[in-house]
């Protein structure tokens, strides 16, 4: 087994037994829920006192069924080992349960909603799967298009639902906090907080412009054929992308060579390529949707 892919197994390992710490520590002991298959294995354990990982596990074996027959068998084999390790480590973390170690309810969904977050984040930024409502969403996206996150939102809503007739509306609220928190720390992780910048200019003086960006920055550039609506003269369009912390320089290099230069500055979600992140090792692929 190549050393890449032994980290990624490793990485979801960690990912699964920091969101079970989680689920023991800050969810369970006030009665907040997780989303997905776990958050309903816990309504059960709630009720009936049923372990919560063996739960899991039960739940996903038709799941995991669906997966090989609709995705394939090397996704199903990743989500196999993702699902069985989050299982385990649910029911052997069960002993932080009487710890407790937050007594305000608000303040354990924040803790445990960052925590849960971190656990997915790294299990999805290796592109690993713990079953669950995962599976379903990938099956979905694959025949009919529909967006992932929908169905999420979908199975989290109706765990809502059932949290607020059981548990009350204030520990439904708590738990929506949890979730939300859970979800922006996932898309941290996922997206590492390197973020990028795309920057657009506009200026006759492009190619000093672009110059000084390799020069002085060591970013490379792209030079797009613009025309002026207005004035119907051909100018060049300098396309770059940056990190956070090298806008301010570009700024003022761009001001420094044209003070009239247009400048546009959006959010990149992802880079990949020479230069900046090179694709995600994949544990394994999952065939395209």
């Amino acid at each position: 087994m190549k050393t890449t892919t032994i980290l990624q197994y490793l990485i979801v390992a960690v990912g699964c037994v920091i969101s079970s710490v989680a689920i023991n520590l800050f969810f369970v002991p006030h009665h907040l829920l997780n989303g997905g298959v776990s958050g309903i294995a816990m309504i059960f354990y709630f009720l009936l006192n049923f372990p919560i990982g063996l739960q899991v596990f039960l739940m996903n074996v038709p799941l995991l069924f669906a997966a090989y027959k609709f995705i394939g068998k090397e996704f199903t084999i990743a989500t196999i080992y993702g699902t069985i390790l989050f299982s385990v480590s649910i029911d052997a973390t069960q002993f932080l349960v009487p710890l407790n170690p937050i007594d305000d309810p608000i303040l354990a969904a924040i803790a445990g909603g960052l925590l849960n977050g971190i656990g997915c984040g790294l299990v999805f930024r290796v592109n690993g799967c713990a079953g669950g409502t995962d599976i379903v969403a990938v099956i979905v996206k694959k025949y009919f298009s529909l967006n992932v996150g929908a169905v999420g939102f979908s199975v989290n809503f109706v765990i809502m639902l059932v949290a607020a007739a059981l548990f009350g509306f204030k520990l439904a609220i708590l738990t929506l906090i949890a979730m939300y928190i859970g979800a922006f720390v996932t898309d941290q992780v996922v997206e590492g907080f390197n973020k990028k910048k795309t920057i657009f200019i506009v200026s006759y003086k492009s190619d000093e412009i672009a110059k000084t960006i390799l020069q002085e920055v060591g970013r490379g550039a792209t030079l797009l054929h613009g025309e002026g609506a207005y004035t119907r003269q051909e100018k060049q369009v300098i396309f770059v992308v940056v990190s956070l912390i090298q806008i301010s320089k570009i700024k003022y290099l761009v001001h420094r060579a044209d003070p009239h230069a247009f400048m546009i500055v959006s959010d990149v979600t992802e880079v990949l390529g020479r230069g900046f992140t090179l694709p995600e090792l994949r544990i394994p692929e999952q065939p395209p949707a």
